[in-house]
């Protein structure tokens, strides 16, 4: 398994979480077509907010990250958000 942590601070991060979470079941729909799926989480943090998302290999994390980019082009762009910060890598240990 693979996972990618992607985190959006300030302002803008802070308006991203509530923009998601209120489009919630055009998000879930939109990660659900990323091949090798295993989890997406996105949570609030005290700097805006971060995804999480495990699949199955890299190419899945790499997948969701050019999906999520196309969708804050198409509906985030107003917020002025800066690149995320991006953590990935292989996953050593996954609990349900």
């Amino acid at each position: 398994m693979y996972a990618m942590v992607r985190a959006y601070s300030g302002n803008a991060g802070k308006e991203l979480y509530d923009l998601l979470v209120e489009r919630k079941a055009e998000v879930e729909s939109k990660m659900s077509d990323v091949g090798g799926l295993v989890s997406y989480d996105v949570t609030q943090s005290d700097d805006g907010c971060f995804a999480v998302i495990v699949c199955r290999d890299k190419m899945g994390c790499d997948q969701s990250h050019s999906i999520a980019k196309d969708w804050l082009a198409d509906n985030a762009k107003h917020l002025g958000l800066s690149p995320p910060s991006i953590l990935e890598g292989p996953v050593g240990i996954h609990l349900p």
